[in-house]
């Protein structure tokens, strides 16, 4: 099955309120109102594209040890992946799914690295939760993701929706801005020029890992 096939179950699931997805009915137009509005301002399309430099960025793992984007393109090309959270079920399945293809990756030479707003608490949740090898970075703000150009605030209506479920986002991240990043996959070249670029503002749709192979072989000059 393929990512997406297990996101759109993930999505069906939800929707007929199966657990472990449980959830008033009357949530799903807010949030799909919200996943419209964000596509019609077409914000995806003025993210980082491929041909694009990438910015230069040092996080935080889960540890409080620093990470910097300059050290691992020093040893082949770099995998970043934007996401929303531990607490979002299409996050953690794309997480796993990357997971299973590190092994592609490193063949390739190139380091993973995925991004979100969530502190080291939650990011430490991710890591365990979904069994990773590869660093879970916290980006306080969203400051590496405006970089990108990923940065949304979510608007008043879907904060009023998420303080209702319980879903604190303020207390996932250490931030009381209520901003998320728009899901994003990159591949950066060794010279920081991004390859490859998949930016999506529907959050229930995210690429194949096996889509950024051909970036990845021609950052190793196509061997």
């Amino acid at each position: 099955m393929s990512l997406q096939q297990k996101l759109d179950a993930i999505k069906a699931d939800f929707k007929a309120g199966k657990a472990p997805y449980f959830a008033p009915p009357e949530i799903h137009p807010i949030m799909e109102r919200a996943t419209a509005q964000l596509i019609a301002s077409g914000q995806a399309g003025r993210a980082l594209k491929a041909g694009d430099t990438a910015p230069v960025f040092t996080l935080t793992d889960p540890e409080g040890a620093p990470v910097s984007s300059e050290e691992l393109l020093a040893q082949g090309p770099l995998i970043v992946s934007f996401y929303r959270g531990v607490w979002c079920p299409y996050c953690n399945m794309e997480l796993q799914a990357l997971e299973e293809a590190v092994p592609v990756f490193r063949e390739a030479g190139a380091s993973v690295v995925a991004i979100s707003p969530q502190n080291a608490v939650n990011s430490r949740k991710s890591v365990r939760t979904n069994k990773l090898s590869f660093p879970i970075l916290s980006d306080t703000h969203n400051d590496v993701a405006a970089a990108f150009g990923l940065r949304f605030a979510l608007p008043n209506y879907l904060v009023d929706l998420y303080k209702q479920l319980k879903n604190d986002l303020p207390a996932f991240n250490g931030d009381a801005s209520w901003t998320l990043p728009m899901p994003a996959r990159y591949v950066i070249g060794q010279d920081g020029t991004i390859l490859y670029a998949e930016v999506n503002p529907d959050y229930t749709h995210r690429p194949e890992p096996a889509e950024m192979l051909p970036a990845l072989r021609h950052a190793k000059g196509g061997r």
